[in-house]
């Protein structure tokens, strides 16, 4: 089994509703094409004022983000022809995923919306790192700095084995995050502060050191977008 993670754009005259309600429904017609774990990350009308943490250099930025397994990525073609039916835009990437944590707090049904915004990030790998050097603090002192720091409920890592279409960003990993909706727009709530100044600065900082170690700030691409788990 492989998993395939497209970023999506969508096209300019269809609406941010329309959009994810045309990206879930394409989830039958995916597991008849061979994918299954099909989850729809996806900026519609739900995500509200979590849209103004945004962090972007695109134009036009992402809309949505699919991901699905398939017993072999060679057989894509059928479910990338149905996401081209109904997008401007795809980046498609075979990754390897890891989930330091699952949700097991914000469950909704399948096809219905996780509470919450899922914050989908894409970094790169700096130059001035080794790529063993990078995923050494990405995997470790980074996990624990974000575990216990900040207030998510879902943490999902994707390492990027390499782009499956053209033009692909050269995005390194992707990494979705969960978190209630009021932290998004507070960092107080984000950073755990639970009331305390001083927890607030020291987690906010912690944070900091941790992203500029391994990342270049002004290169990544974070999202709040809302996620539906379709299929089991």
């Amino acid at each position: 089994m492989e998993k395939l993670v497209y970023m999506l754009w969508k096209p300019k005259a269809v609406s941010a509703a329309d959009f994810s309600a045309n990206i879930r429904q394409l989830a039958p017609d995916l597991t008849a094409a061979g994918a299954s774990s099909i989850a729809v990350n996806i900026v519609d009308e739900h995500v509200g004022d979590g849209i103004k943490a945004r962090l972007t250099r695109l134009d036009p930025p992402l809309d949505g983000a699919l991901s699905f397994w398939l017993d072999c990525a060679d057989d894509r073609g059928s479910c990338e022809r149905l996401l081209d039916a109904v997008t401007a835009r795809t980046a498609g990437y075979l990754v390897v995923e890891s989930v330091p944590l699952r949700n097991t707090t914000s469950v909704a049904a399948l096809g219905a919306r996780t509470p919450g915004i899922n914050m989908v990030t894409c970094i790169e790998q700096p130059d001035r790192l080794t790529y063993d050097a990078w995923i050494a603090h990405w995997h470790g002192h980074h996990k624990e700095v974000a575990l216990e720091t900040q207030c998510t409920f879902l943490y999902i890592r994707n390492v990027v084995v390499r782009a499956l279409t053209a033009d692909a960003p050269p995005w390194a990993g992707i990494v979705e995050e969960g978190f209630p909706a009021e932290a998004v727009t507070d960092p107080r709530i984000w950073y755990r502060a639970d009331g305390s100044e001083e927890r607030f600065r020291a987690n906010l900082q912690r944070m900091i050191e941790s992203v500029n170690a391994f990342l270049d700030v002004d290169h990544i691409e974070s999202h709040p977008m809302s996620q539906y788990r379709m299929t089991p």
